[in-house]
């Protein structure tokens, strides 16, 4: 996946509190679209050091952690290890590079990532692979943000679009809104995030 390199060299360094409270805010807005989730299974896709999926450990029956850095997935099983969570597991796997024809999840969530994929059909098309029939995706990402240049992310994306993209891989009942606005939140310019819910 995009950009692993970088997060190897920041994983034990990357909980910062601004990282933290951000978390707290996606999780809190992916929560509100979860419906009798305690008997579903979740992937928190592109998990870094799991500041979003701990927070939602308790809304699951159980969730996998998958990330392409080992040292972040080494994170999140110290954290796992440390509060002897039973109900949840990691994976350091790159869907760019192979697939995983036995993964299943009936939710999958997946905080601030997308902009770290170059390809972003293939991905969201290999993860509606992985949902069970009836299971949701979760995108909490960036809106569009055209004062942000950058060779290394995409610079947010139009929700408009986004969901044009999804309903032509076959996600349907999809809704998206803007629910956080933020200073120096994006590459130190001012931005909003957005969270995407569709269904396979």
């Amino acid at each position: 996946m995009g950009n692993t390199d970088k997060f190897e060299m920041i994983a034990n360094m990357y909980d910062t509190p601004e990282r933290i409270q951000i978390a707290k805010v996606s999780s809190a807005a992916i929560r509100e679209y979860l419906v009798d989730a305690t008997s579903k299974h979740a992937i928190d896709f592109g998990c870094g050091t799991g500041l979003v999926g701990m927070n939602l450990l308790n809304e699951f029956h159980s969730m996998l952690f998958l990330d392409t850095s080992p040292n972040m997935i080494h994170q999140i099983k110290q954290k796992i290890s440390d509060f002897h969570i039973q109900h949840a597991d990691t994976l350091c796997f790159d869907f760019e590079k192979e697939g995983l024809s036995e993964l299943r999840a009936d939710y999958i969530f997946m905080a601030q990532v997308l902009l770290h994929i170059p390809d972003v059909e293939f991905v969201l098309s290999r993860l509606f692979d992985v949902l069970n029939e009836g299971g949701h995706l979760l995108i909490v990402d960036f809106d569009k943000n055209e004062h942000i240049v950058s060779d290394i992310v995409h610079n947010g994306f139009h929700q408009e679009e986004l969901t044009d993209l999804m309903t032509r891989i076959g996600y349907r009942d999809i809704q998206s809104k803007t629910f956080y606005t933020g200073s120096k939140l994006f590459m130190n310019q001012d931005a909003s995030m957005f969270i995407l819910d569709a269904q396979k």
